[in-house]
């Protein structure tokens, strides 16, 4: 037997396994790093956050992602050469943090890995009825494992698709095993530079889990912060809140045909960019608005969307538990206008379940690898949420 095959046969032998998940989103903040020890799989997981760290991404490495990121024309040999790069770049990073927490390469059975997103296709997107959802992850697992010396389990999506699915979201899978909790209806939401947020049932029925995009979280909000102030983004909403929401802008935002897809729906930066607000202040006639007026409707068109979305399939007799996460419960103002839409409901953060929602990404693909070495799939009974396991192995030289 080959001894990468051995080798992955004995971690499927071992009670607990060492993982590390990481994730890099689409606001390309930088790359979380989640060390944690998994135990059982399914409905059985347990998980321990042993170490996280987040490494910001380097200005140079975010302009040579930007140089494709999101964009219809791009030069091929840049996709081409920044494929391996931001490979070379996170195994890097994995080593320092390794080094950091004083812990082996040997002592690490696998890594999860998201990659970058530069491009995220779904029909309702390009709509071509020729061909089929699409998207892209770069930052190759084979360069990954040979570098770090460990199994890297990487492109997680494209299963998703093949399967049926958007690739997107893939929250589900690892919310559904590791948050669900008998007797308490949760909302697990996640705001990114897109938002998503999965419903968990108190029941613990995976045919009544629920799972979907509801539009932009931070990446409009990061767009305009560094397009009007040159910073990478709107700490703690100071600019939003020395602005005032412009009412017919926010229409105008408002008014895309994403908003009236069933769910579930996915979406990305190719949809929610400068372009498309740019396009909103015209048709509004608003384009002489401040720049604090624009971050002031940005930040509530992101919350009118995520809440408008999560009341359109929610129960009014019935009571919520959100927990947010990601950056977007951070910025105090989105939370504020998300809480004041839903009153009723019990919004906290993940970290009152005992992962911290900075660390929560990066630890769900954590729990993908170890499905994808444990795990039957699971059947949540709805089209675009396939019952399967993600992800490719690649195994070091």
């Amino acid at each position: 037997m080959n001894s990468n095959l051995q080798r992955l046969f004995t971690i499927t032998q071992k009670p607990v396994r060492r993982i590390i998940g990481l994730m890099s989103g689409t606001s390309l903040d930088g790359l979380d790093v989640a060390l944690c020890a998994i135990s059982g799989s399914g409905m059985d997981t347990r998980v321990e956050l042993e170490q996280f760290d987040t490494v910001p991404y380097p200005i140079a490495v975010k302009d040579e992602i930007r140089k494709i990121f999101a964009k219809e024309t791009i030069s091929f040999q840049q996709l081409c050469l920044l494929n391996p790069w931001i490979a070379e770049h996170h195994a890097t990073w994995i080593l320092q943090c390794l080094q950091q927490w004083k812990i082996d390469p040997a002592e690490v059975d696998l890594i999860a890995s998201h990659g970058q997103t530069v491009y995220h296709s779904p029909k309702i997107l390009h709509q071509q009825a020729a061909f089929p959802n699409a998207t892209l992850q770069i930052g190759d697992g084979d360069h990954i494992a040979v570098k770090t010396g460990i199994i890297t389990v990487s492109d997680f999506r494209q299963k998703h698709i093949a399967a049926g699915g958007e690739g997107a979201p893939l929250a589900l899978y690892g919310d559904y095993c590791l948050f669900s909790q008998a007797g308490e209806d949760r909302i697990m939401l996640n705001m990114g530079g897109i938002a998503n947020f999965t419903f968990l049932p108190g029941t613990l029925d995976a045919n009544a889990v629920f799972v979907t995009d509801t539009g932009p979280g931070n990446t409009l909000l990061d767009a305009f912060a560094r397009a009007y102030f040159n910073v990478e983004y709107d700490k703690d909403a100071q600019f939003a809140k020395a602005g005032t929401v412009n009412e017919k802008l926010l229409a105008a935002l408002k008014n895309n045909p994403f908003f009236q897809e069933g769910f579930p729906r996915t979406t990305g930066p190719e949809l929610f960019n400068r372009e498309y607000v740019y396009k909103a202040l015209q048709e509004s006639q608003t384009d002489f608005l401040t720049p604090v007026d624009v971050m002031a409707t940005l930040t509530q068109f992101s919350a009118d969307t995520i809440t408008a979305a999560l009341l359109s399939v929610l129960d009014a007799n019935k009571s919520y538990a959100v927990y947010m996460s990601g950056g977007g419960a951070h910025n105090p103002l989105l939370v504020d206008l998300i809480k004041a839409r839903m009153p009723n409901l019990q919004v906290s953060t993940t970290g009152e379940l005992g992962i911290a929602g900075d660390a929560k990404e990066a630890v769900l693909f954590a729990i993908l690898a170890n499905e994808a070495v444990m795990g039957q799939g699971i059947n949540f009974g709805k089209p675009g949420m396939p019952a399967i396991t993600m992800g490719k192995f690649s195994f070091p030289a």
